[in-house]
């Protein structure tokens, strides 16, 4: 009897829950050029949503994350794990776009290109201005401020700095170490050497000698120039609305606003095409709801950054907001 009644009591007892599998990891890529796909990244506070993910990403040299808003909060930074660390630029409200940070650990400067301000400004990490490069009326190309609306801002090694007038007239500007302005190149135009929309630049370091790359989006392409502002390169293929790029060892990642990321071999040879948006109405859109967004497809990339260890941070013109990160795999 008793053991009757010790088994009725264990057949009653409360069961613990059948243990869930876990979901299994999304990997995207191809071999030797694998990722995993992070959903939700980005731990944000319920009082600073995103909003409107319209600019560029940057890290500083403790491997922390800023990237872009069109919000009062200009400028979010996150720790690796998508941890939210703080946010500022309530002045740069609509209109931060293209960032770089630079300089020892320390002393780093962020430098920022504003497209409604129409300048490029010098910045603490935490958001104190030091400088500012105004609107290159020097250039002739401008007959107002307002006509210059810079996306894209490079640094070179011996402190020149290349700013893109992206959403303005289609020229790069160069400004001499001390911010005075240099010269510039490029100009409206579909041949070699023009733009149309150079919306983004990097100033490839690894290259020797050095020189820089600009995303000509609404032409299609790459175009690589040496330091001294002369054509070396066309990369036109593979390539849809490239808005900016970044490198890592022997790979170059190009954000394609037309919903995808590209990732090109040290001398631009195709390497693989990152969560390819499949339906074409959703690419480089930004009212896309955020119930239609999939994992393991992009809708309108943005802007790209590896870190030191080749993870990819990768940001959706999306109205929104969307920062993804897709983690390097063996």
């Amino acid at each position: 009897m008793i053991h009757w009644i010790c088994s009725i009591a264990l057949c009653l007892a409360p069961q613990a829950p059948a243990a869930q599998p876990a979901s299994p990891e999304l990997i995207v890529g191809v071999e030797g050029a694998r990722f995993a796909w992070s959903s939700n990244w980005a731990k944000l506070p319920e009082a600073k949503p995103f909003g409107n993910t319209h600019g560029g990403i940057a890290l500083d040299s403790k491997g922390r994350v800023y990237v872009n808003t069109d919000t009062e909060s200009a400028v979010m930074v996150f720790e690796p794990d998508g941890s939210f660390v703080k946010a500022w630029g309530k002045e740069f409200r609509g209109g931060a776009h293209g960032m770089q940070i630079l300089g020892q650990p320390g002393a780093e400067v962020l430098i920022l290109a504003h497209t409604s301000r129409h300048e490029v400004v010098g910045l603490t990490l935490d958001g104190q201005v030091l400088w500012t490069i105004p609107w290159p009326k020097e250039s002739g190309h401008y007959a107002k401020a307002e006509e210059f609306n810079p996306t894209a801002v490079a640094m070179a090694p011996d402190g020149r700095v290349f700013v893109a007038d992206g959403y303005g007239k289609s020229w790069v500007h160069v400004f001499n170490k001390d911010r005075s302005y240099h010269s510039s190149f490029g100009g409206p135009g579909s041949e070699p050497g023009k733009f149309q929309t150079p919306h983004g630049l990097m100033i490839d370091t690894q290259h020797e000698p050095a020189r820089l790359i600009v995303a000509d989006r609404e032409n299609h392409r790459l175009q690589i120039f040496g330091l001294d502002s002369k054509l070396v390169e066309v990369i036109d293929h593979d390539l849809r609305r490239p808005c900016g790029l970044s490198r890592h060892g022997d790979r170059f990642a190009v954000a394609d606003l037309a919903g995808r990321v590209t990732l090109f071999d040290k001398d631009f040879k195709l390497v693989a095409q990152l969560c390819d948006q499949p339906d074409e109405k959703l690419r480089a859109q930004n009212g896309v709801p955020r119930e239609a967004f999939k994992d393991g497809e992009f809708i309108s990339p943005h802007a790209v950054r590896f870190d030191a260890e080749g993870n990819l941070y990768v940001m959706d013109w999306v109205s929104t907001g969307r920062v993804t990160k897709l983690t390097r795999k063996p």
